[in-house]
């Protein structure tokens, strides 16, 4: 399986939170087609055909990375250290 590229993730979940807001605070058509097309874009990228199955498997990815690279930095790589 294919994983999305977690910056593309991350920009695109910025993007539908902000197109969100702007929706909450005045309906236009044109940010209306933009949050359907970055919906959609989201739900091709996650492997969903709902945006909140969408956002969920995002957010997981990355979670899932960030846990990654911080056990890495944090020593927690597999690996002991001897002092």
């Amino acid at each position: 399986m294919l994983v999305p590229d977690r910056k593309a993730v991350r920009e695109l979940l910025t993007r539908y939170a902000s197109l969100r807001i702007a929706q909450a605070e005045r309906r236009t058509p044109a940010t209306a087609r933009e949050l359907d097309d970055v919906s959609y874009t989201l739900c091709v990228m996650m492997g969903t055909s709902d945006i909140s199955d969408a956002i969920a498997k995002a957010d997981v990815l990355l979670l899932t990375k960030e846990r990654s690279a911080a056990a890495d930095t944090d020593g927690e790589n597999g690996l002991t250290l001897v002092g």
